[in-house]
């Protein structure tokens, strides 16, 4: 089994252009159940994919459960499972696919947070100095919360991939994919007010820059790229301010798309702008601003009296 992981890891990267991060998750959940099949089966020097049976699935799953395993983690893992002998079957490496009937653990239904409309703008406005990390911070949040960007694709931001005078910026996504989504005129003021103070930004020279010799946007303080753990760090130290304590940087990606709805934007337009594949991801939207409104509903209006279940108010006959 070790050979056909390492093939479909290579399969990964070179034909799905899977991102690093996620190969290292998807070799670091197919090792796990590797050695959950060798403890149940110490004899074995080597594991035949083709000896990996349903039950054995079933039995990894419940393996998971008595440790306590998040239903999100498990459910994970039985995707990569799935992934990697569909990719056996087409390689003729296995004959059956025992994940595929095992059913995915039920997931708990997380409503995200997202900013009010008036703490995005507040949180935009607290990198308030004039210095050159207070502009940086002030820039990075604004983008985040300006494009619907992933981290990832925040720091991966070369100066090239602004069109200022298009009010569009180039992301790359996940599996190598790109977009060009709009940004707006205060995050555009923003990012120029950094480049234009930042001293190690004015050291470089865009004319000789080439795509060998990326300049990128947001930076450390000793010059190299930001990487998305300092991302994560900047946005929880200035949303700590917050009434309702710190946010990630994913929080400004459902702030974005959830107050863009709000406003009456199209979820294909959305859907475009997040660089979703799906039309029913982004539709989760949808459901988390009603959930939202209800909410809202419930906890202010001295007589909602709803009942604990919305689906029970549906079955109200008039």
């Amino acid at each position: 089994m070790d050979d056909a992981i390492r093939a479909f890891m290579t399969f990964l990267e070179l034909e799905r252009h899977a991102s690093q991060e996620t190969i290292r998750n998807y070799a670091s959940d197919l090792r796990q159940f590797q050695a959950f099949m060798r403890g149940k089966h110490p004899g074995l020097s080597t594991l035949d994919p083709n000896a990996v049976k349903t039950e054995s699935v079933r039995a990894y799953l419940h393996w998971l459960d008595h440790k306590h395993e998040k239903s999100t983690s498990m459910a994970r893992k039985l995707a990569a499972l799935r992934s990697f002998f569909r990719y056996l079957q087409q390689e003729g490496m296995a004959g059956l696919n025992p994940a595929e009937s095992v059913r995915t653990p039920k997931q708990p239904r997380h409503l995200p947070r997202v900013l009010t409309k008036d703490d995005a703008s507040a949180l935009m406005e607290f990198p308030a100095e004039q210095t050159g990390g207070s502009l940086r911070d002030r820039a990075l949040l604004e983008t985040l919360y300006s494009t619907g960007a992933r981290v990832s694709e925040l720091v991966g931001i070369d100066r090239e991939d602004l069109r200022a005078s298009e009010g569009l910026v180039h992301l790359r996504g996940k599996g190598r994919k790109e977009r060009i989504v709009p940004i707006g005129e205060v995050a555009l003021q923003a990012v120029q007010a950094y480049l234009n103070q930042h001293p190690l930004m004015e050291q470089r020279d865009l004319k000789t820059t080439t795509k060998r010799t990326p300049s990128p946007v947001f930076l450390n303080s000793r010059g190299g790229r930001l990487t998305t753990r300092s991302v994560a760090r900047i946005v929880a130290r200035y949303s700590n301010r917050l009434a309702g304590g710190s946010v990630s940087p994913h929080t400004l990606r459902h702030s974005f798309a959830t107050h863009l709805l709000d406003e009456g934007a199209d979820l294909r337009s959305i859907q475009e702008m997040l660089g979703h594949a799906s039309l029913s991801t982004t539709q989760k939207y949808t459901h988390l601003a009603t959930d939202q409104l209800l909410a809202v509903y419930d906890k202010t209006h001295p007589r909602a009296g709803r009942p604990t279940s919305t689906r029970a108010a549906k079955d109200i006959k008039p």
